[in-house]
């Protein structure tokens, strides 16, 4: 007599609609943030989600691990945004100058999640893998722009560090022109005597 055999039991997809409901909560918190700020608690995340609080608290166990994910979410799009529309740049220069302005339109439309990262961390500056991965970028289009002759010999990706770290202070103390400085601190990499360039003659 044969073996009777049976047929495995078709596993449901938990994990599929954990994922979303993650999602959902990233989207809603970076939202919250945004508008409310290090004011925002879990509860009115949680409401914009449209899900339990038990359900933001599962995937963030604390709302210091919430924020830092929405920190995540954020560089790893400013990231996207230079692999996709900068690194393509026909010429490179114009792809860095592009790549800060965009940190700069995200840092001036998010503020209020940047208030809610460095009340939690003690700093907005990105950390781990999503620093690294910026900075590659950063150094590749510095390293094209050199190549091309646009941007000092001596150029470092040290000093696009330093200029998104100014940036992010001029808009956070709303200190001024963000879009000026970030043309005036562009120009300052590029070779002396070039057009607009430092050392420049000024009229």
């Amino acid at each position: 007599m044969a073996a009777s055999s049976t047929s495995p039991t078709p596993q449901r997809r938990p994990r599929a609609d954990a994922e979303r409901n993650r999602t959902r909560v990233l989207d809603a918190a970076r939202e919250v943030f945004r508008v409310r700020g290090d004011e925002a608690q879990m509860p009115e995340v949680a409401r914009a989600a449209g899900v339990g609080v038990g359900t933001v608290y599962r995937h963030f166990p604390s709302r210091a691990a919430l924020i830092a994910a929405v920190g995540e979410q954020r560089q790893a799009e400013i990231v996207e945004f230079g692999r996709t529309r900068c690194l393509p740049s026909a010429a490179a220069a114009e792809g860095l100058a592009a790549y800060v302005e965009h940190i700069g339109e995200v840092l001036d439309a998010e503020r209020g999640l940047s208030a809610s990262i460095e009340a939690a961390f003690g700093s907005t500056e990105p950390t781990g893998e999503g620093r690294t991965q910026a900075e590659t970028v950063a150094g590749q289009l510095l390293a094209r722009a050199k190549e091309e002759g646009a941007v000092r010999a001596d150029a470092e990706v040290g000093d696009v560090v330093m200029i998104v770290c100014g940036l992010a202070a001029v808009i956070r103390h709303d200190a001024g022109d963000w879009r000026r400085y970030v043309r005036n601190a562009c120009a300052g990499l590029r070779p002396q005597g070039a057009p607009g360039g430092a050392g420049a003659d000024r009229v």
